[in-house]
């Protein structure tokens, strides 16, 4: 498992930073958890949602419950709705990071406060590997961000939603919303979050995955953002 794992990584390169965005390969990805603490809690599923350019595969997907290392509080099991019992059969983290890096080769990995489900996936690549991932990975609330600046006062950006999390923005873009806080549906919701931003970055001239990674780079401490907030989900 973890010479698969070592293998993964040897095979996730840099991209081109000329490559035209409607080449690039994005995997949508969301994580749910026991709680925020990075040091204590831990990852109890993994959603993920191939897509090229703007058109997301459905049918090409990854989804994995996982048997964390601690047991789940009452307070996570109300948000995400797993049971004890659903994990007790799952596999460990280790055989599902292996299976998820299988999965997301070198694609561009694309989430909401991405830094948060990067956190958790990182700390346990670096207690299995002693390495993290090497994926580039793009936030979408960096973008809104970055495109608020810019588009403010029209369409979507004419107000400001009620919050920050993925449910509070997508609103705002005619997103349909179910199934808030399942991996699979909120990574398929930040695809289709994604997808509608990509014709308005194109209107501000970024056509390039180098001039996206520059300006939707991951929110940096978005896990104390969201801690910190009366928004905050895991």
């Amino acid at each position: 498992m973890i010479g698969l794992m070592k293998e993964m990584l040897r095979k996730t390169s840099s991209i081109d930073p000329e490559t035209p965005l409607a080449e690039v390969r994005f995997v949508a990805l969301d994580t749910e958890l026991t709680g925020l603490d990075e040091k204590n809690d831990c990852i109890v599923s993994v959603g993920a949602v191939r897509m090229t350019g703007g058109v997301i595969d459905i049918g090409d997907s990854f989804y994995q419950l996982i048997n964390p290392d601690k047991e789940l509080s009452a307070g996570s099991i109300v948000i995400h709705e797993i049971t004890p019992s659903e994990v007790a059969a799952m596999p460990s983290i280790a055989a599902v990071l292996a299976d998820f890096l299988e999965f997301a080769g070198n694609d561009v990995f694309v989430g909401h406060f991405i830094s948060l489900d990067l956190s958790f996936i990182n700390r346990e690549m670096k207690r299995i590997l002693k390495h993290k991932v090497l994926n580039p990975a793009i936030d979408t609330y960096s973008i809104y961000e970055w495109l608020s600046k810019r588009l403010k006062g029209s369409g979507c950006f004419a107000a400001r939603p009620d919050g920050y999390r993925l449910y509070d923005i997508v609103k705002c873009f005619d997103v349909p919303v179910n199934c808030a806080h399942n991996a699979i549906m909120d990574a398929y919701t930040t695809a289709l979050l994604f997808q509608r931003f990509l014709p308005l970055l194109a209107e501000a001239g970024v056509c390039s995955i180098g001039d996206l990674l520059s300006m939707g780079k991951p929110f940096k401490g978005g896990d104390r953002f969201l801690i910190n907030s009366e928004f905050n989900n895991f």
